[in-house]
Formats: C-alpha cells, structure tokens, sequence
C-alpha cells in the first residue's frame, strides 16, 4: 500500500526451521522489481524459495485478471478443487492473448523496466528534495504524506487533476491514522522527466494551499487558471 516491502527473505529463512510453505501476493513487484524484473523475491534473492506465486496483470501488464505460479502438482491441486472459479472467473482469449505479450514484453524489453526506475529515482527525490514525507517506500509505489482530513484530501486531489493534470489515489482514515492524507503516486515506463517536474510543481502548489487553509468546506476551485 505504501511501497515498502516485506521482509521476505527473513520469512524464507525460517524455512530451515519450520514446515511451511511460502505464497506470497506481488501485485506491484511482478515486472518492476528485480534484476530481470521477476519480483521481490528476485530483489532479495529468494525468488526460489516462494512455494506460491500470485500477482495481477493490472498493474505492470496493464490488464485485468491474475495468475498463481507454483509446483506442478500444487497448480493441479488448485485447478481440481476451485473448478467452479476456473470455469466462472475465466479470461476472454482476447485479454490472454494479450497478457501473453505483455509477458513477451517484460521479459524482452528490459529498457521499459530502466526506463520506469529512471522516472520513479526522480520523482521520489524531487520529492523528498522539496520536503515531501514519502514514508518507507523502496517501490515505484510513491506515496505522498500530509496532514489533513478527506474533506481536505478531496479537494487538493480535485485541484491535482482538474488543474494539473496530475492523477492520485486517496489513503484516508481508518487505512491510515486521523488526520493524516496518503496520496498515492504510481509513475509508469510512459512518463517523462519533464511529467515528473510538473508534478513537485504542482504538489508544492497543492502544499502550500493546504497549509494555509485554502481547503476549508467552502473552498470552490477557479477552474480558470489550469495549468
């Protein structure tokens, strides 16, 4: 949720002293993380030691559905006994045809994954250059901590993307504590350097104006004066 990661290196060494298999749900590692971009495990040198693999393709595959990846006989298991997900939950051809590509892609195109790392490295400095609190991301995942509540959170996200073209997601209470706004930032492979710049821009602006009170409950946006 706020681009950290979970320790899963330290969970597989416990392996060496318990019985248990390992699955773990990478939604945003899959395809970004890793040298070959095959996922956090891969980051921490794990990848290997996790028994069941799920992620989604609507994240780094920019599609819908999602895949489970294990042994054989636990992928034959699975099949067996949820056949009614199987038949109920199953893709059009279409969209499999083209999450096949997608895969084709990722393992061909190397230079999209430097290319998304080039763009993430440079928001989240300018960001943490210009005061933003990030957290603890070690992800593409950027998110933007501020203090307010949804009514602020709504209106400063509102002027974001009606005023700066700039789209995030809103974190609020109970997700996180009261009082505190998470935006979510999720820069892709397609930005520029020059989206990047916009964007401190345009949260420095969104900043200042929630500090100085702008987003009380009367505030109307002058839509006038887009970027």
């Amino acid at each position: 949720m706020a681009g950290d990661l979970g320790k899963i290196d330290k969970i597989a060494a416990l392996k060496k002293h318990y019985n248990f298999r390992l699955l773990v749900d990478d939604a945003h590692g899959f395809g970004t993380m890793g040298a070959n971009g095959i996922g956090t495990g891969e980051a921490q040198g794990v990848q290997d030691q996790i028994d069941v693999y799920f992620s989604t393709f609507a994240k780094s595959m920019a599609g819908i559905g999602a895949f489970v990846s294990s042994h054989k006989e636990i992928i034959s298991y699975l099949q067996y006994n949820m056949r009614s997900q199987v038949y109920a939950k199953s893709l059009p051809m279409p969209l499999v045809i083209g999450s096949l590509k997608r895969l084709e892609l990722l393992k061909s195109q190397p230079q999209l994954r430097e290319k998304l790392w080039t763009v993430v490295r440079a928001l989240q400095s300018g960001l943490k250059e210009n005061g933003f609190n990030l957290g603890r991301t070690e992800s593409p995942v950027t998110p933007v901590f501020l203090q307010g509540g949804v009514p602020e959170a709504t209106q400063l996200t509102y002027e974001l993307r009606e005023l700066h073209n700039v789209f995030c997601s809103i974190v609020a209470y109970p997700v996180v504590p009261r009082d505190v706004i998470m935006l979510r930032l999720i820069p892709t492979a397609v930005h520029t350097l020059e989206d990047v710049d916009q964007t401190i821009k345009a949260f420095i602006e969104v900043r200042n104006n929630l500090q100085s009170g702008k987003y009380d409950k009367n505030f109307v946006p002058d839509l006038s004066t887009k970027h």
